[in-house]
C-alpha cells in the first residue's frame, strides 16, 4: 500500500479493537488489498484444555479482522469496511504451542460490495488450519 496514512489508520483500527488486542494480534503486511495478521500462540486462548488447541473462536476473529485489513487497503475502499458475511472452513486444528497467521486477499471490489479470501496457518504453511471466504462493505469506492 503505498499511503502510509491508511497503514496507520489500519494498525489503529486493529489495535483500538479489545478483543484484537487481547488476542495479541499484529499486523505484519498489508499492501494493495492483501493483509497478514499473526496471533501467537498463549494458553488462555486454548479451546480444548486436554489438547492445548486453540479455541476456533480465536482463530475466527484473526481471519475476519484480516479480512477486514486487506479490504482497508484495496485501493478501490476509501475508508473503513465492515463484515456482510464470512464463511470458515477449518480443516484441522492448529498445533499447541505455534503461532497462527492468516494472509488474506480482496480480490474483487464493487461499489458497494468487496470480496475476500483467506488462510489460516501454523508453521506448516502448505498444511492449512483453516480457509476463509467473505463479502464486506465498502465505503465510497475510488
Amino acid at each position: 500500500m503505498t499511503d502510509p496514512d491508511k497503514l496507520k489508520l489500519a494498525r489503529q483500527f486493529i489495535e483500538a479493537i479489545p478483543h484484537s488486542r487481547d488476542l495479541g494480534m499484529q499486523l505484519t503486511e498489508m499492501n494493495d488489498g492483501v493483509a497478514v495478521i499473526t496471533m501467537p500462540y498463549d494458553e488462555k486462548l486454548i479451546g480444548d484444555p486436554e489438547t492445548g488447541v486453540i479455541s476456533g473462536g480465536a482463530v475466527s476473529a484473526l481471519m475476519d479482522t484480516c479480512c477486514g485489513a486487506a479490504v482497508m487497503s484495496h485501493p478501490k475502499n476509501l475508508a473503513g469496511t465492515a463484515t456482510l458475511d464470512l464463511r470458515i472452513d477449518y480443516m484441522r486444528a492448529a498445533k499447541p504451542g505455534q503461532q497462527i497467521t492468516t494472509r488474506a486477499t480482496c480480490y474483487h471490489v464493487t461499489r458497494s460490495v468487496a470480496f475476500v479470501r483467506a488462510t489460516a496457518y501454523d508453521e506448516d504453511a502448505e498444511n492449512p488450519v483453516a480457509t476463509a471466504t467473505g463479502a464486506f462493505t465498502v465505503e465510497g469506492s475510488a
